[in-house]
């Protein structure tokens, strides 16, 4: 009872305050700017974490490589009680000065889309860097570092707890195990009041108020099968599928909230003269909306069984029918931050205050988990800028000025969510 107490002041003290007051109020604080200082005398360390994060692959479920170089980063940082949970999540504490207050984190995720024997190695020409996964997730992991980093350097002391985590499981078939696992079952569970992400490139104007829905599905056809020739007639588990496919294109979509569905992989079959006795395929949908994504989940299913039931009738089911399995393989909520959320509003506000424009947009990174569960979530850029994002040639740009900005914005923001410096 009495940390739900100091939970209900916490949010009724900092209502009442402005968003624009209190950030001047982070801004013009001393240690603040001796944070910043700091952030501009080490971005050599910055540039060189980012590398080396780079370098170290970090596959789909086999970040364990990277996770312990993170963990040495967030230790040198001056963090404390660093360390791997069951799941893989690399966390580091900072402690506040009310142990009772909600607790914030601020995270990134250590996976990249890339499978092993990828070459990650990265290739530098002047301020740009070259490589896999270097935007996305490596600066982000990198800029976690600098800011714990500054925090320490600055003695910056915030009211509550923060948590520096370095998640798994965000990229695809990941499905978002790592922040999952640190909201359903981790030590911090129940304690955490503030997340935020940090994702991919850009100056710092941006945020991710929005979770966009997906929902991912293995759909499998299988029947008797049989030869090309012999067996010339009965069902085939292929033209299902392929009326599947051709069905599941001309399901009507809104644009708003929007809606997208795809077929990205097939896979089956035995040889060119076999009628196939299972083929399958990978199917991506997603929503803005959590109704939208329900709605288009039931017609993707109708189009798929109907395809099925269609096959059935007009060959011969002499040796058995068509049957269609669903296997769901992927499941992130579609969710949003309110955007009279006290989160927000100070994010907005920060943004101004460094001379540019915020905007907001939905994504599908780790804030759709506590953004599902009613807590305040939101994720932002890393700084600097760059493009090809999930392709052998992503790249980022990292000229000082404008790899700074958005590392201070993220500082600022930190600082003030946890409470003054």
């Amino acid at each position: 009872m009495a940390a739900v107490l100091a939970l209900l002041l916490a949010i009724a003290v900092t209502v009442q305050v402005p968003a624009d007051a209190v950030v001047r109020r982070v801004l013009d604080a001393p240690s603040i700017r001796t944070a910043f200082a700091e952030l501009d005398r080490t971005h050599d360390q910055l540039i060189a974490d980012t590398i080396a994060l780079t370098e170290i692959p970090a596959p789909p479920f086999d970040e364990h490589a990277r996770a312990r170089a993170f963990m040495s980063m967030l230790e040198h940082a001056g963090l404390t009680s660093v360390q791997q949970d069951t799941q893989g999540n690399v966390i580091g504490v900072r402690r506040g000065t009310d142990s009772r207050l909600p607790v914030v984190v601020i995270a990134a995720h250590l996976d990249t889309v890339f499978p092993a024997g990828t070459d990650v190695r990265v290739r530098r020409e002047g301020t740009r860097l070259r490589a896999p996964g270097i935007g996305d997730n490596a600066r982000s992991l990198a800029v976690l570092a600098a800011i714990a980093r500054a925090m320490h350097a600055a003695t910056i002391r915030t009211d509550a707890d923060v948590l520096f985590v370095g998640t798994v499981g965000e990229e695809g078939a990941g499905d978002l195990s790592g922040v999952r696992y640190l909201f359903d079952a981790g030590d911090w569970r129940g304690r955490i009041g503030t997340f935020i992400a940090v994702d991919g490139t850009g100056p710092g104007d941006h945020i991710v108020d929005a979770g966009i829905g997906i929902r991912r599905y293995r759909v499998t056809f299988t029947g008797p099968g049989g030869h090309s020739f012999g067996s010339f007639g009965i069902v085939n588990p292929a033209f299902a599928l392929g009326s599947a496919i051709e069905r599941l294109s001309r399901v009507p979509v809104p644009a708003s909230p929007k809606t997208t569905f795809n077929v990205g992989v097939i896979g089956g079959g035995t040889s060119v003269n076999t009628i196939p006795s299972a083929v399958w395929t990978d199917i991506d949908l997603r929503s803005e909306s959590a109704a939208g994504l329900d709605r288009l989940d039931r017609d993707f299913r109708a189009a798929i069984q109907a395809a099925a039931d269609e096959e059935n009738r007009r060959r011969s089911i002499e040796l058995g029918k068509v049957i269609v399995r669903f296997e769901r393989t992927g499941d992130r909520p579609a969710a949003r931050t309110p955007a009279s959320s006290r989160l927000i509003a100070t994010a907005e506000a920060i943004i101004r205050a460094s001379g540019m424009r915020p905007t907001r947009s939905a994504a599908s990174t780790d804030a759709n988990i506590p953004m599902s569960l009613g807590i305040p979530a939101i994720t932002i850029e890393s700084g600097a800028t760059g493009d090809r994002v999930h392709t052998l040639d992503e790249w980022i740009d990292v000229e000082k000025s404008a790899s700074l900005g958005g590392v201070q914005n993220a500082l600022a923001l930190l600082i003030a969510m946890a409470g003054r410096p």
